[in-house]
């Protein structure tokens, strides 16, 4: 839940169809930009949500919710029926393709919707440091080190100063990037020394955690851009990371200098926030850093990583520590 623009979460509280769309198209038919451009076959394998059948776009009417027309939020079918009812959509309320067109038909323009907090607890949420937990390397020394020699050390000074508490992340996180300001090209080729540093054992760590019924999220002070393919290779739907923003020419634009992970404690937030929707039965922080260990007040287990880099700060306060992530699966 949250009403935060580009976060993907479903916002609560009052809300009015402001707009019908798709009256008379067949059911399955796609929408993009809530035109019609095609019909989903069933047997077709689609990554992503698609939009289906019908559109109800919904306006918000609580002080929290205002933005929820401008965020785009509506009330669609989908190709992902399999996943109905789990936190899979971009902040949408979702419905099968065939009862999406049966609803639409049953509410008119102004019908009012009230979206309920989740009441009910479920499941478990392992939440996973990205940089030095499941890849080898900082995103952001690798944006440096094409930079040159000197740019290189200077930025993982920082790194390892904000790591090791020696430094506010906010301050570090600024002073880097205006150092750097690193372009589309350059990120696309960090995000692929992503996929070639992968720590040993990640992925069979990841698929035995979601087979014992946790949902991974990864938790990161790193780059969203940078992270995703990585979080894709491993079967991790939810990433939890900084925005970086580009002009049309691909140049650097600026970054989310306001997410909560450039910042101390921002992890806490976005951590609080998923509690608040889910509701789970128990939650975990996996990481390596102080933006990690921050954490613990708010996860029932905080699970240092020193496979990749060891911080005495961060492991001696932590409840348990382990260089294999294998390992990590009976200690929760």
């Amino acid at each position: 839940m949250g009403f935060q623009p580009g976060s993907h979460r479903t916002p609560v509280g009052r809300f009015r169809i402001a707009e019908k769309v798709g009256a008379g198209e067949a059911s399955g038919t796609i929408f993009k930009s809530r035109v019609p451009i095609g019909q989903w076959q069933p047997e077709e394998v689609t990554e992503g949500d698609l939009i289906l059948s019908r559109i109800l776009w919904l306006e918000g009417l609580d002080a929290e919710n205002l933005n929820t027309m401008d965020r785009y939020i509506y009330i669609h079918g989908t190709n992902q029926e399999g996943l109905l009812g789990k936190p899979a959509s971009h902040g949408c309320i979702r419905l099968s393709k065939d009862d999406m067109v049966e609803l639409f038909d049953k509410v008119e323009v102004g019908t009012e919707v009230v979206i309920h907090p989740q009441t009910q607890k479920r499941g478990k949420i392992l939440f996973l440091d990205c940089d030095s937990t499941l890849s080898t390397i900082e995103g952001i020394d690798e944006l440096a080190r094409v930079r040159g020699p000197q740019v290189y050390e200077d930025v993982v000074a920082l790194t390892h100063a904000a790591m090791n508490g020696e430094l506010p992340i906010s301050e570090v996180f600024s002073r880097r990037m205006d150092i750097i300001r690193p372009d589309r090209e350059v990120c696309h080729a960090v995000a692929q020394r992503y996929l070639e540093t992968i720590v040993t054992g990640a992925r069979e760590f990841v698929s035995g955690m979601k087979e014992d019924g946790w949902l991974p999220v990864i938790l990161s002070g790193g780059f969203a851009p940078l992270i995703q393919p990585l979080a894709k290779e491993l079967g991790i739907d939810h990433v939890e990371a900084v925005p970086i923003h580009f002009h049309e020419d691909g140049s650097y634009a600026g970054y989310g200098d306001d997410y909560p992970t450039t910042r101390n404690l921002g992890k806490n937030e976005i951590i609080r926030e998923w509690k608040a929707a889910l509701l789970p039965e128990k939650t975990v922080m996996v990481g390596d850093g102080v933006s990690d260990l921050e954490t613990k007040p708010d996860v029932d287990i905080f699970v240092a990583f020193i496979g990749v880099v060891n911080r005495p700060l961060v492991s001696v306060a932590a409840e348990y520590s382990s260089i294999n992530l294998a390992d990590i699966r009976q200690m929760v």
